[in-house]
């Protein structure tokens, strides 16, 4: 293996286009070498505009390119496990946009994969390599606000299109699996912890059959997480988390700009007013090549990845368990 790690990008999704292709093209240890789509003039384009040196047809004529060392994957969510598979067992390495899953049955079977073919498979949370979440954990972890008992979050943007991938229930759509799992991968990396049991309602759009708006609680052994998420308000993200001596406010917590800096709020004075409020910046840096870029170090030197598969099954039981409670009304155990 070269000292970068060679992508294939299966598909031309706009978050690989617009965000991922042009952050790994920056990164370090990480080169776009070919794209594919079923559209043969589709993946021309994309390479041309992007200036990327190979074009095909088809998925499996680029997962067979011996010059690929890795597969990035933004397909339709329920394109992500047989894909996956399909790389995998080429020997390529797996760098899989979210959900990894539908379910967490789903996803454990990436388990046998991972162990029988020996790559690197990692779920694209971008967050986790993000400046901004590891100072989070730096924080917690000195004690900065006390003892971390709640975290709220939100999430929200508008899109009412039916042809949206994210509008329809058969490609995985809907606000949990796209932005959800965000809110619940940040309660669960900040409590450091799986939440023991989780209520949830859902509120699905009557034409589209997606959930349009959900709201969840999750009980940690330290604490609570509530979350509410949506595909159809105004755009909005926040989170807070709030300890017995202090808070921490996340400005923008997922969708950080890679063209300026970025911050968050440290409060240890509980001042009503605000004039008690440390601000912390971030330099402006691109969450996507610092992704790629951890990714690729750990396939070069076979360390671990930044969301290890373990990661992934514990943050899919719990989009499960808030499936299941939505229909139940009851509490539900991941």
């Amino acid at each position: 293996m070269s000292t970068k790690l060679r992508f294939g990008i299966l598909g031309v999704a706009s978050i690989g286009l617009r965000r991922v292709i042009p952050a790994m093209q920056r990164g370090q240890f990480t080169t776009v070498a070919a794209i594919a789509s079923r559209d043969l003039a589709k993946a021309q384009a994309a390479a041309r505009d992007h200036g990327i040196p190979t074009a095909y047809g088809s998925y499996e004529e680029l997962i067979a390119d011996p010059n690929i060392d890795a597969i990035y994957n933004p397909l339709p969510n329920q394109l992500h496990v047989p894909w996956t598979v399909k790389a995998a067992e080429a020997g390529k390495h797996v760098l899989c946009e979210k959900p990894v899953a539908l379910t967490a049955a789903e996803a454990r079977t990436l388990l046998d994969l991972r162990a029988r073919t020996g790559v690197k498979i990692c779920e694209a949370f971008m967050v986790r390599s993000a400046p901004q979440w590891l100072r989070l954990r730096q924080l917690l972890g000195e004690g900065r606000i006390g003892e971390l008992r709640s975290v709220n979050a939100y999430f929200s943007y508008y899109n009412v299109n039916p042809a949206n991938i994210r509008n329809r229930v058969e490609s995985g759509g809907g606000g949990v699996y796209d932005i959800g799992c965000y809110c619940i991968q940040a309660a669960r990396f900040a409590f450091a912890a799986e939440p023991q049991r989780v209520v949830a309602t859902l509120d699905r759009d009557p034409q589209m059959g997606t959930d349009r708006l959900a709201s969840a609680i999750l009980e940690f052994p330290a604490g609570h997480a509530i979350f509410t998420c949506s595909t159809q308000l105004i755009p909005y993200q926040r989170v807070h988390l709030l300890g017995t001596r202090g808070r921490i406010e996340f400005e923008i917590p997922f969708n950080m700009p890679n063209d300026r800096l970025t911050r968050i709020f440290v409060d240890t004075t509980g001042m009503l007013d605000g004039s008690g409020i440390e601000s912390e910046s971030f330099p402006a840096c691109d969450q996507y090549t610092l992704q790629g870029d951890a990714f690729a170090r750990a396939a070069i030197e076979h360390t671990e990845v930044p969301v290890p598969l373990e990661d992934s099954i514990g943050n899919m039981a719990v989009i499960d368990a808030i499936f299941r409670s939505a229909a139940s009304g009851q509490w539900e155990t991941p």
